[in-house]
C-alpha cells in the first residue's frame, strides 16, 4: 500500500527528484545519438519527456542529496545507494545534453533556466537547514521548534521547487 505521492515527494525534498529523469540514461545508452536527436525532432511527445526531464534535472542537485544521504546511519549502505544515483545521474545527464545538441541543462530553455536559477538561492539555505533539523531530531531533540522547523523547511523547499510531488 506504499502510496507514490510520499515517496516522490521525499525524492524531491532530497533534490534528486529521481522518479523524473532516473533510468533514462541507461534506457538509451548504446543507441544511435541521431536517432534519439530526430525522434526529439519530429515526435512532439519524446521532446516533452526530454524537456519535462531537464526541467526536474535543473532542480536536482547531487551534492545536497549526498547530504541527505549522510542521514543514513548505514553509511556503507548509503554510499553504495547514492553511487548508483550518481552513476544514473551522469549518463542521463549525457544522454540528455546529446539528445538536445545543448553544453547544460536547460540550454534551449532559457528562460525557465532563469527562473529556477533565481529561485535555487533561497531553496538551498533551506535544504540544509532541514538536514541540520533531522539530525537533531533524530539524535533525540524533542524541542518543538525543532519539528516546526523542519516542517517549515519541507514547505519552503515545496514551494521553492514548485512541483515537488
Amino acid at each position: 500500500d506504499l502510496r507514490a505521492i510520499p515517496w516522490v515527494f521525499s525524492w524531491s525534498q532530497s533534490r534528486v527528484m529521481l522518479p523524473g529523469w532516473f533510468g533514462f540514461g541507461s534506457a538509451v545508452q548504446g543507441e544511435d545519438p541521431a536517432e534519439l536527436r530526430a525522434m526529439a525532432e519530429t515526435w512532439p511527445f519524446f521532446r516533452t519527456v526530454v524537456q519535462n526531464m531537464e526541467m526536474v534535472m535543473a532542480k536536482a542537485d547531487m551534492a545536497i542529496a549526498r547530504r541527505y544521504a549522510g542521514l543514513v546511519p548505514d553509511a556503507a549502505l548509503a554510499e553504495r545507494i547514492y553511487d548508483a544515483i550518481r552513476a544514473e545521474w551522469n549518463r542521463t545527464v549525457a544522454a540528455v545534453l546529446s539528445i538536445t545538441g545543448q553544453d547544460a541543462l536547460l540550454g534551449g530553455q532559457p528562460e525557465l533556466d532563469r527562473l529556477i536559477r533565481q529561485r535555487m538561492p533561497y531553496v538551498e539555505p533551506l535544504n540544509h537547514v532541514q538536514i541540520e533539523l533531522i539530525r537533531r531530531r533524530r539524535s533525540g531533540d524533542d524541542d518543538p521548534r525543532v519539528s516546526n522547523g523542519i516542517l517549515l523547511a519541507i514547505n519552503g523547499v515545496a514551494a521553492g521547487l514548485r512541483n515537488s510531488g
